[in-house]
């Protein structure tokens, strides 16, 4: 599906591209797809989107892979680097009649080799839990007589009504008792085993629990809480059921939620343009911002919950940080809508001025890493040291990634220059086109910006690819800014999954039932954000919406056209990068000295124990 990269032609599709670290290649031998690789014509279906888990086995080989395409959804052995991709042999494999998968989220908490809990959410407006390793359906929300409504069928049953639908099929579309819409995004709250919350386009969210019902009637709902442009309602009921809560947030869809990494905190991006964090325990208002303009699509949390960065219709990605709750960057590489944006805690690197005592290089990192969790436990804590002024001077490059619909991949580094502008800048400055080169003027702050009277100063040489020096960290004379910023972070110390499994049983009676602690009235920082601050008129220049000129504009360190049609997914898991695209194809780029020197297709594999066979 892709030709080789290298060529002259900017519509042609690359496949391998280099960073600081070396040489990221397309795996064509770990292509994920339909059994029968043919692309999927993906007009008028849903996006693809892929979710990983890892089980834990003893074979070391424990790495399952979920996508959807169309009506369809995969559950493979994901093998990687390492072995070639074997289409013919899903655990499970499963085609919807009347619905389309729309999102999927596996419970990493309850995974084992024997039994995983997959969320499936639906076109139609249900969620199913499924258990793709037993091929069992355990639950079904959002669905009157659930059992009776939503189909699995087999490949030669859905070969023979093809383009038929049936009765009981039309009433997928409309038996939907607590929301009707499309589910947009799906995850299991962090550190249960019960908890999962739903979006839906409409707006809403539900918060759930696989131990209760739905109910054979619609929820009435009675206000917990209400503050600007959301609101929060319990289920009013003689009995415990589902919804536990039901939040309306914005206007418009809301496209995507995520859970900061300690999760208690919880980021949402809306189709009216808002980003809105809150706190998920105390459902307060942390703190908000506005796209440029149009819809924002999607949202991610930095590895140490310092920073979000959202994507969306406006072609930028934009930095917002938690502690200040300001925007501090945009980047501009995207020529569409940005559809995915993700950290990469695996080149997110701290750099000591004492080189003896941490180099930042990935491999002082490999011994420590598991499936993302433990590099970016041990990212967090690098960075922490970041903020102590007890610490030596170290300097850190947060490293994300974006795609889009214009079939490009961008990979952005955020260092040091645009974190703490108050700091002198260091030789190898991230892309900028607002910074000024020299310095400000005598009674002014580090950082201050430039008026829209002031000329532009040239663009910086293409510099963001290489690591800051040692020294770049600035003095260690952070003072006052850098206990600030330690205060924040002392509230995003990450629970370990051990501390969060044992107190999420307590966690999950304060959700179902202890509502009282929760105030009635509106955090202080909801008074903050006016009712003429939602006008997107009134909002571009106030500090929910800077103008362009007022923040940094990063330029991408790779931006590279590798799919025929518009991507969905991007993951950094240790020793690859995976992307998809709405054709149906999951592509493997291996990183930098990850990938094997000559990988085996699986007829390699077949000819090479036949031959080991022979010799025995």
């Amino acid at each position: 599906m892709a030709t080789e990269g290298g060529g002259k032609e900017m519509n042609e599709i690359k496949t391998q591209f280099t960073t600081r670290e070396g040489l990221y290649k397309l795996l064509p031998h770990s292509e994920y797809s339909r059994p029968n690789r043919v692309p999927f014509n993906s007009q008028g279906s849903n996006p693809v989107r892929v979710s990983f888990v890892n089980l834990n086995d003893q074979s070391g080989n424990g790495d399952r892979l979920c996508f959807n395409v169309g009506r369809e959804l995969y559950f493979y052995i994901y093998k990687g680097v390492r072995k070639a991709a074997d289409l013919s042999k899903p655990i499970d494999k499963r085609i919807y009649k009347g619905t389309q998968p729309t999102c999927h989220d596996f419970n990493h908490l309850t995974a084992t080799a024997e039994s995983v809990s997959l969320l499936v959410g639906f076109s139609a407006g249900q969620v199913q839990l499924i258990d793709p390793i037993k091929k069992e359906t355990s639950k079904l929300f959002n669905e009157e007589n659930s059992c009776q409504h939503l189909w699995k069928v087999d490949w030669n049953e859905e070969r023979e009504n093809e383009g038929s639908k049936t009765s009981e099929e039309a009433l997928v579309t409309v038996q939907r008792l607590i929301d009707k819409s499309r589910v947009t995004c799906v995850r299991w709250v962090p550190g249960s085993e019960s908890l999962f919350l739903v979006a839906h386009s409409s707006g809403s969210t539900y918060l759930y629990n696989v131990e209760h019902a739905c109910g054979t009637t619609a929820p009435h709902y009675q206000l917990l809480k209400q503050g600007e442009s959301f609101a929060v309602h319990t289920c009013k009921s003689k009995s415990t059921r589902n919804p536990l809560l039901k939040w309306t947030v914005g206007e418009g869809a809301l496209n995507e939620f995520a859970f900061s990494p300690d999760g208690k905190f919880l980021a949402c991006v809306s189709q009216d343009g808002f980003l809105r964090v809150f706190n998920f325990d105390s459902v307060e208002l942390h703190g908000t911002m506005k796209s440029y303009f149009g819809g924002l699509l999607c949202v991610c949390w930095s590895p140490d919950g310092k920073y979000i960065v959202t994507g969306g219709e406006d072609d930028l990605v934009t930095v917002w940080s938690f502690v200040d709750c300001r925007v501090i960057a945009r980047g501009h590489g995207h020529k569409s809508w940005v559809s995915v944006v993700a950290f990469d805690p695996y080149t997110t690197s701290v750099e000591e001025s004492d080189p003896m005592e941490f180099s930042g290089s990935d491999e002082d990192f490999q011994d420590l890493l598991h499936f993302g969790r433990d590099r970016a436990n041990s990212t967090q804590s690098r960075l922490s040291k970041r903020n102590s002024t007890e610490s030596r001077p170290v300097s850190v490059t947060y490293r994300f990634g974006s795609v889009g619909q214009d079939t490009q991949l961008c990979l952005w580094d955020l260092t040091e220059d645009i974190l703490f502008p108050h700091q002198p800048l260091s030789r190898a400055r991230t892309h900028t086109n607002v910074m000024n080169a020299t310095s400000p003027p005598a009674g002014s702050t580090g950082n201050s910006v430039p008026t829209a009277g002031n000329a532009a100063p040239p663009p910086l040489p293409r510099s963001n690819s290489l690591p800051h020096s040692a020294g770049s960290g600035a003095g260690g004379k952070g003072g006052v800014a850098d206990g600030a910023v330690a205060s924040g972070v002392s509230k995003f110390a990450t629970l370990s999954l051990h501390d969060r499994k044992d107190r999420h049983h307590e966690k999950d009676h304060k959700r179902n039932h202890s509502m009282g602690h929760i105030s009635s009235k509106s955090s202080d920082k909801l008074n903050l954000v006016t009712k003429a601050r939602t006008d997107p008129a009134k909002t571009l220049g106030t500090p929910l919406c800077p103008r362009m000129e007022d923040v940094p504009l990063l330029e991408p360190l790779v931006c590279k056209k590798i799919a025929h049609e518009r991507l969905t997914v991007l993951v950094f898991l240790e020793d690859c990068v995976v992307t998809a695209c709405q054709e149906g194809f999951v592509c493997t780029w291996g990183r930098p000295g990850k990938v094997p020197a000559e990988p085996f297709s699986c007829s390699q594999e077949g000819r090479m124990q036949g031959v080991l066979q022979d010799q025995d």
